[in-house]
């Protein structure tokens, strides 16, 4: 984190609340106050973290772009229920009602690791509506993420959160475990800060989140379940789509940039970064944003 992110604190002062079935959902929208005529950017966060992670990029973005993140149900200052709705269509349903109330029609996406599958989930649902006018996604630009199942690689922590004993991992998770995992998906060269750490770890464990998390790690199963639905939205791509990953991400890094190369995806590669590049060279991303968008 840099000097000039804002601090988790901060980020939650700046933020809004609103109900969604009855729960609490948190959201950023950067034009408060401001005329909004804007194109509308809508961010979607990954797992275990949170909306906090576009904190170093939000500026540079808020500069050009109408920027909304949301915390998922589950995650951040979003509700905390024990039972859930914790699913990637709960996920997109969430996203969808944000840009409902803000009254934002439709909107670009920039997306990372579980985001990645809500962006997909939400082009999916496009790709069913009747015409492309009454499509939700302009554009989508994805980070690292599982875009293809079948080449996700998933830590060990993920293993025994999604496992029958992923109930007490979660609620004996020790603090420096958490941060490890974070530290071991980083570039070596890029590691995180001890502000960017505690900032990870005050957002997860908000109201006992991190007891949650055997039941957040359920994306990992549904992404094989809906495998077609999903990674058709990238391979036969119907809005503008990019990429931008980090191949020192041991998770979804230079062997999915690999794939998406060989099906013509256009891709910034990041051959030093791992798999936060929002976090690890946020300016890097801010450039990869601007590039792909000047290019429609």
């Amino acid at each position: 984190m840099t000097s000039g992110a804002m601090t988790p604190d901060a980020w939650r002062a700046a933020g809004r609340t609103m109900s969604w079935r009855g729960l609490r959902v948190f959201y950023r929208d950067s034009d408060g106050d401001r005329a909004r005529n804007r194109e509308p950017l809508l961010l979607l966060h990954g797992f275990p973290t949170s909306s906090w992670d576009w904190a170093e990029l939000w500026d540079d973005l808020a500069d050009a772009y109408r920027v909304v993140a949301l915390d998922y149900v589950g995650f951040g200052f979003s509700a905390k229920p024990p039972g859930g709705p914790y699913a990637v269509f709960s996920y997109a349903d969430q996203a969808e009602a944000v840009l409902d109330h803000l009254g934002i029609p439709h909107a670009h996406l920039l997306a990372h690791d579980l985001g990645d599958t809500v962006a997909q989930e939400l082009l999916a649902r496009d790709r069913e509506r009747a015409t492309s006018a009454s499509s939700r996604v302009r554009s989508v630009m994805f980070l690292n993420g599982g875009v293809f199942p079948e080449l996700h690689r998933p830590r060990a922590a993920q293993k025994l959160l999604a496992s029958p004993v992923g109930f007490a991992v979660a609620r004996a998770m020790p603090r420096r475990l958490f941060e490890r995992g974070l530290a071991e998906v980083f570039g070596p060269h890029t590691q995180p800060s001890r502000p960017l750490l505690d900032g990870f770890y005050q957002c997860a464990s908000c109201d006992d989140g991190l007891h949650n998390y055997h039941r957040l790690i359920g994306y990992m199963a549904e992404r094989p379940l809906y495998r077609d639905r999903w990674v058709a939205t990238i391979e036969h791509p119907r809005i503008p789509t990019a990429f931008a990953i980090g191949h020192r991400d041991p998770v979804s890094g230079a062997h999915v940039a690999e794939r998406l190369h060989a099906i013509g995806a256009r891709v910034t590669d990041l051959p030093d970064i791992g798999h936060y590049p929002q976090c690890e060279a946020p300016g890097a991303i801010a450039d990869a944003y601007s590039s792909f968008r000047a290019a429609f």
